[in-house]
């Protein structure tokens, strides 16, 4: 292996992409191969991809016809795609875009080295096999320094939701040991780091059967070990949101107080096509459970507007269920079409305009009820997690609230560092933010 040549990485998509591209970091400096953070001194460009919308594969082919003039300047550049649009396209990629050298799918990354070495030859490479096994468990990702960190604690999905691409893309569902993860965390927070968001597509469906463990066990574990470690987690199906997981998370500290658990859509009839093995009912009745534990929970969800035949009665079904579960925060999207997806086969037939309504309803909605909910806040005292300098003034500092909302506040003198826990007092608010000072 060629140790002068440089490798650029460039993330898209979830947080799984961000801890996927630490775990290629880590095998790529393993293998000798040197890391620059400027694409312009690179002799390799890795693309880390997402397939999940429509819009996140067209960033990719974009992404592309910028890379062609640095092909032009540099003849030897080798052009990589990994990740899921890897999974999903495979010989397309390389056949259509002759910029791409190689595309690796999530579970190969192990062969990222050779890959890339073969490629200097001029061998153009397609590792996309799926596995039933691989969590790359061995492998400590690459970190740059920091106070937060993401851990992967399984891979794939059993779902199969009728519009997701993740079952196809990264494959069926495994989970880590129990031990390993507890380890992993401990070591973070030997390094310094304050917190930690665990991983998966589906975390509450983690099991280590080996050990009989399933997430709330995992939970319960990673709060012990790490008590003075902030615990988060991501993403959640409303399916296996059990009165376990509730619980636990109502038991420590630590564990912090936010829930993402995305809905999709208020109807029933919705749901049901969509394939999410719950009703409205089971969800409010989730959003009971997780209230009557933690009051002050904050929540957020995701939604999708215009999925096929979804009439003008259920996206208002959608606008109800928003008022009455009161989201702090969502994502929202128009529903588009996935080859490869069941939903695929149905017909598209809610025409764009009317999804682009619909969406802003819903944007729009969410945006009043987070400012509502953001001013109920004011005046209340939070312990927060020093960030560093906000991104928008490096005068001002910000941190996030247990609950997961960005406040924003001065020194006045005070001694802070990055990593701090400090309590500060909320004195205005908006949609995306609260203010305040430290007491």
């Amino acid at each position: 292996m060629n140790d002068t040549h440089k490798v650029y990485i460039e993330t898209y998509g979830c947080q799984m992409n961000l801890s996927d591209t630490e775990i290629v970091s880590s095998i790529i400096k393993k293998s000798g191969l040197n890391l620059t953070e400027k694409p312009d001194d690179a002799d390799v460009i890795l693309l880390n991809t997402c397939s999940v919308r429509d819009n996140a594969e067209r960033k990719i082919h974009e992404r592309l016809i910028h890379l062609k003039q640095y092909k032009k300047k540099n003849k030897e550049l080798v052009v990589g795609i990994l990740g899921c649009m890897a999974e999903r396209m495979r010989n397309k990629l390389i056949e259509e875009k002759k910029i791409v050298d190689l595309v690796v799918g999530p579970d190969e990354y192990r062969k990222v080295p050779s890959l890339i070495e073969n490629a200097f030859t001029g061998e153009k490479g397609i590792a996309v096999k799926l596995s039933r096994v691989e969590t790359y468990d061995d492998i400590e990702p690459l970190r740059t320094e920091g106070i937060f960190a993401w851990v992967s604690i399984m891979r794939g999905c059993d779902k199969f939701c009728t519009y997701c691409v993740v079952p196809f893309t990264r494959g069926r569902e495994r989970s880590r040991p129990l031990r390993s993860i507890v380890n992993e965390l401990e070591k973070l927070y030997n390094n310094g780091f304050r917190e930690v968001t665990l991983l998966g597509q589906n975390v509450n469906s983690y099991k280590d059967t080996d050990g009989g463990f399933d997430f709330p066990d995992l939970l319960r574990e990673s709060a012990k070990a790490v008590p003075n470690m902030r615990i988060r987690y991501t993403t959640s199906h409303p399916y296996d949101m059990s009165d376990k997981l509730i619980e636990t998370m109502a038991e420590y500290k630590n564990i912090c107080k936010y829930i993402h658990l995305p809905v999709q859509s208020g109807s029933d009839r919705i749901l049901k096509l969509m394939n999410r093995n719950y009703s409205v009912e089971h969800y409010l009745g989730r959003i009971r459970k997780i209230r009557e534990l933690m009051p002050e929970c904050s929540l957020s969800t995701d939604i999708i507007s215009g999925f096929p035949t979804e009439t003008e009665e259920e996206h208002k079904q959608t606008l109800d269920l928003m008022k009455e579960v009161q989201y702090d925060g969502a994502y929202m999207f128009k529903y588009s079409a996935r080859d490869n997806t069941k939903a695929y086969s149905m017909e598209d037939d809610v025409p764009d305009e009317v999804k682009t309504r619909r969406l802003q309803e819903i944007i729009d909605l969410q945006n009043n009820i987070s400012r509502e909910l953001n001013r109920l806040e004011i005046g209340k005292q939070h312990e927060i997690l020093v960030e560093g300098p906000s991104k928008k003034n490096s005068e001002k500092w910000q941190g996030r609230t247990d609950t997961n909302k960005v406040l924003i506040f001065e020194k006045n003198g005070h001694i802070i560092n990055t990593g701090d826990l400090i309590k500060v007092v909320v004195k205005s608010s908006t949609s995306a933010t609260l203010f305040g000072e430290i007491l």
